[in-house]
């Protein structure tokens, strides 16, 4: 399981004016704004934009300066792949080692929707000894006790983190990951290719690939 929120995207007119910059063709900007504050590349900066895509990583600088701030709540077995990514990206996390025992545990902390019932079964148990431990710990502060929540907890606790990226490192995501095993990748992938003309951006790579 993934959650993906408050997504936002910022940057765009400075990434395609700095785009123009070695041609000193800002004269050719033709992008505004919509209604509701959304970036429209207009007809002139699309097709730079594409051509600057397609030509590769070297040429594509400007997408580097588009930039994607989004909370992923998600388990702690996707986000060991997810930390692999450390280029270009920042990200806060909710604390666990501060705030591990600040609520009851429950099933719904954890992803579970691909689980048999015999595994369901162990994460339940699981999750009854890490709420006697945190009741425990409550009354006593004992660090073994606080200590043996932290080790205990499970791969599929899911946690929130506030991230910043880039339409490069997404890119980068994109193509590593829409193949792969997890189903939360699959969601990622999928919100990757909504994002504004990242589609496009998409297409010209798979199109360049494939000649």
């Amino acid at each position: 399981m993934i959650k993906i929120e408050r997504t936002s995207v910022m940057n765009f007119e400075n990434a395609i004016r700095g785009a123009r910059n070695p041609m000193n063709s800002w004269n050719r900007m033709d992008s505004s704004y919509d209604e509701n504050g959304n970036f429209i590349f207009g007809e002139n900066d699309l097709n730079l934009a594409l051509r600057l895509v397609g030509a590769g990583t070297d040429h594509r600088k400007f997408i580097r300066q588009i930039f994607v701030s989004v909370d992923f709540t998600a388990p702690l077995y996707w986000w060991k792949e997810y930390d692999t990514y450390k280029v270009a990206t920042v990200a806060n996390s909710t604390s666990t080692m501060h705030k591990i025992a600040s609520k009851p545990f429950e099933l719904d902390d954890c992803s579970y929707d691909h689980m048999n019932q015999k595994a369901l079964t162990c994460l339940e148990n699981v999750l009854h000894v890490l709420e006697e431990l945190r009741l425990e710990y409550l009354e006593t502060k004992n660090k073994e006790t606080w200590y043996s929540m932290i080790q205990l907890l499970p791969s599929s606790y899911n946690q929130m983190r506030t991230c910043t990226l880039n339409y490069e490192t997404l890119l980068n995501i994109y193509f590593a990951r829409r193949h792969h095993k997890l189903d939360e990748w699959h969601t990622v992938c999928d919100w990757i290719k909504s994002l504004p003309y990242m589609n496009k951006f998409i297409e010209v790579i798979d199109n360049k690939s494939a000649n």
